[in-house]
């Protein structure tokens, strides 16, 4: 099998995988076990982390619960709560300034904020906040166990007031940001290798009781080879919403998962809880090119060549796929939200649209201004 289809996804065979259980057998370090995800404190790990050979077996059991076991762990008091304290002064300070911020990927209208690249936004306003924060040396074994040294971080502050509508079941970046046309055109290895190249993870900001919604997770469903056409299909969210596990959180512990792990934020249904997480998504430093290339002066340049040479739809496809920029990541969210679905316009889908609708290139070039600048961090 070169692809998957959405014939290939069977909801018999889903559901038996997500049967199983967590051998704690296996877990060496771990604290203790709940609805399948292990539990580890970061203060017991304390000594761990900090002898090499002792942090390696640790790591290997982090990329074994991750990738083969639950898909999902739990690291309790990872950021110390003072720390999680001055950063939530900061994230209140700019949720106030800007509002609600601008889209999201999966969540229902409601009473929802995000903050974009709040990585970036902490640190340029309170550097010495950033780096209490993220003094935490358990945060980055984690990431390191999943995608080896030099990991790239970003983070996005997710704030659920009460009332505050669940997210429906998904899995994330990078192919769960991608319609069904999309994934289907990517061979089976590439939905294998989707998930090792991103860790997901949650910081918590405060106590969060189920009854906030912490988020909903289905253990074992990121071992479902066709999962990222399955997850939008009625049998799949209907198992996954019978199914799924939520486990209260408290200030400073952190949940990590597999970007293909089956997940959801839930519904708040307090009258109190702000339910506020920093959203720590961190990618592998491998997904990059060898070569810094100037695109956009490409694209501009053969615009007008491709605008009167009269190419099949296949020869023109191949030329812009040469040289213009196909993926709509990394990008300013802030600035470039995705609006009109999982992800902003990609450079090379605006040039074809332009070609097909016979835009001038005075147009085109004031486009890709204007996409540019959007773009910018």
């Amino acid at each position: 099998m070169s692809y998957f289809t959405k014939a290939d996804c069977k909801i018999e065979d889903f559901a038996h995988l997500c049967e199983q259980g967590t051998d704690a057998g296996k877990l060496a370090f771990a604290d203790h076990v709940a609805l399948n995800v292990p539990i580890y404190d970061a203060a017991a790990l304390g000594a761990a982390l900090g002898d090499p050979i002792r942090r390696r077996a640790l790591m290997a059991e982090w990329t074994w619960v991750l990738g083969e076991s639950a898909g999902v762990l739990v690291v309790k008091g990872a950021v110390d709560p003072d720390a999680v304290d001055a950063a939530t002064a900061v994230f209140d300070r700019i949720i106030a300034d800007q509002g609600t911020g601008g889209g999201d990927h999966f969540a229902k209208a409601g009473a929802n904020a995000r903050i974009w690249n709040s990585l970036q936004k902490l640190c340029l306003a309170d550097p010495d906040a950033f780096a209490r924060y993220h003094a935490a040396p358990a945060l980055h074994a984690v990431a390191e166990a999943w995608l080896g040294p030099a990991y790239q971080m970003t983070a996005q502050v997710n704030l659920v007031r009460p009332g505050g509508a669940a997210q429906e079941g998904h899995r994330d970046y990078h192919l769960g940001f991608m319609s069904d046309d999309q994934v289907s055109a990517y061979p089976v290895h590439a939905h294998h290798l989707s998930p090792v190249l991103t860790l997901q993870g949650a910081v918590a900001h405060c106590d969060m009781p189920v009854e906030s919604g912490p988020t909903k997770l289905l253990p074992f469903s990121q071992s479902y080879g066709p999962g990222y056409l399955a997850y939008r299909l009625p049998a799949f969210r209907d198992h996954f919403e019978e199914n799924y596990i939520q486990l209260p959180l408290e200030k400073g512990d952190a949940l990590f998962f597999s970007p293909a792990l089956f997940h959801a934020g839930g519904d708040n249904r307090t009258g109190d809880v702000q339910r506020l997480a920093n959203l720590l998504q961190v990618s592998s430093p491998m997904g990059r090119a060898i070569e810094g290339v100037d695109r956009a002066a490409m694209v501009r340049a053969l615009y007008p060549v491709l605008a009167a040479a009269g190419l099949t739809p296949g020869a023109r496809a191949a030329v812009i796929a040469a040289a213009a920029e196909g993926y709509a990541f990394p990008t300013n969210l802030d600035t470039d939200p995705p609006m009109a679905g999982l992800a902003p316009e990609s450079m090379a889908a605006m040039m074809a649209r332009m070609l097909d609708a016979g835009d001038t290139q005075a147009n085109f070039a004031a486009a890709l201004d204007a996409w540019s600048a959007r773009r910018a961090p």
